[in-house]
């Protein structure tokens, strides 16, 4: 019995009974949602869970590991447009491209990661360098014709429903994210449970102390931000196949890689569930101020937003909104 409780202990680690059911209910409501919301509040909620999914991504790297990458666009442009050119030039599917786009993905980043850790850079100064590395990339896809150049890179639209070669409608997409999500946050509470995310954490802490008392600095922020590049690559193959098209100065651009950082920043860095709440802010009311901006002819109102969200959750709530929160709900999570 102690056995089989092993498994389900490692996953759910010191979490509450309330937190658990928590999770239950939110699942619960998340498979059904479909069928309940129309289709503007679901194209919301694919793009809230689009946001959970690549914020778990980048939060294993800054909220686990403690180092700044703002050029997280990088590796979700490299999977998106390797995926969507394989599909668009030879006909491979997506659940087949994915591994190479991955690959890809996972090799800029070891690359992006060796530079900056085997040199020591941190902070500012290692930002910088992921923020060049996504630049450099935009720049070279801007010329390749392979990739459809700065004239962009367009799927096919199928009006039937195609798994093989994820073509359809939203509600295929939003299983799909569903499931990214899902996934993310499973695996994200396994590191965290683990040898590995203990490393991280005293990493982020001070590395010269973990260091010290023989943490393998280097390989562990290595693993870090390989595992990262490989789960953002994928939302850019999921976002490359709903969106059916790829423009190098949105897919890498700056402001990408920002959006990507948000959802945990607002949340709560290093937390689970921080993510999950900063996206659920960032794309309902998102939404809601991109309504209000296009009634009042105020363009640019949803970046102002963004930006007074950051400010005010710097000020009043530095650690997110989810620590917070989960104090006056009862939701124990054991701090990170």
């Amino acid at each position: 019995m102690t056995f089989a409780r092993r498994p389900l202990q490692r996953l759910v680690g010191d979490a509450s009974p309330r937190t658990l059911w928590l999770l239950a209910i939110l699942l619960a409501l998340l498979l059904v949602a479909p069928a309940i919301l129309g289709k503007y509040w679901l194209s919301v909620l694919i793009l809230a869970l689009y946001f959970a999914y690549v914020g778990q991504a980048w939060n294993i790297l800054m909220g686990f590991a403690g180092q700044l990458s703002l050029g997280h666009a990088l590796y979700a442009g490299l999977g998106g447009y390797i995926a969507a050119g394989l599909f668009f030039h030879y006909g491979i599917g997506p659940w087949a491209g994915v591994f190479a786009a991955v690959a890809t993905a996972v090799l800029a980043g070891a690359i992006v990661g060796y530079l900056g850790f085997r040199f020591s850079l941190a902070g500012v100064y290692f930002a910088l360098l992921t923020i060049a590395f996504s630049e450099f990339t935009r720049l070279a896809f801007d010329h390749w014709e392979w990739a459809g150049g700065a004239g962009g890179l367009f799927l096919k639209v199928d009006g039937g429903t195609d798994i093989v070669n994820l073509r359809g409608g939203p509600l295929l997409f939003y299983y799909v994210i569903l499931a990214l999500a899902a996934f993310a946050f499973i695996l994200c509470r396994a590191l965290l449970e683990s040898r590995l995310g203990r490393y991280w954490l005293a990493i982020r802490e001070d590395a010269e102390a973990a260091q010290a008392v023989g943490v393998p600095v280097l390989r562990c922020k290595m693993i870090a931000i390989v595992i990262s590049a490989a789960l953002t690559a994928l939302a850019g193959v999921w976002n490359a196949f709903y969106y059916n098209n790829l423009f190098p100065e949105t897919a890498f651009a700056v402001g990408r890689s920002i959006e990507i950082t948000l959802a945990p920043i607002i949340g709560g860095l290093g937390t689970l569930f921080g993510p999950v709440v900063g996206a659920v802010m960032l794309a309902g009311l998102g939404e809601a101020f991109t309504d209000l901006g296009e009634t009042l002819g105020i363009p640019g109102i949803k970046q102002i937003f963004y930006g007074l969200a950051l400010l005010v959750i710097v000020m009043y709530r530095p650690a997110g909104v989810w620590p917070w929160l989960a104090g006056k709900l009862g939701l124990a999570e054991r701090p990170k």
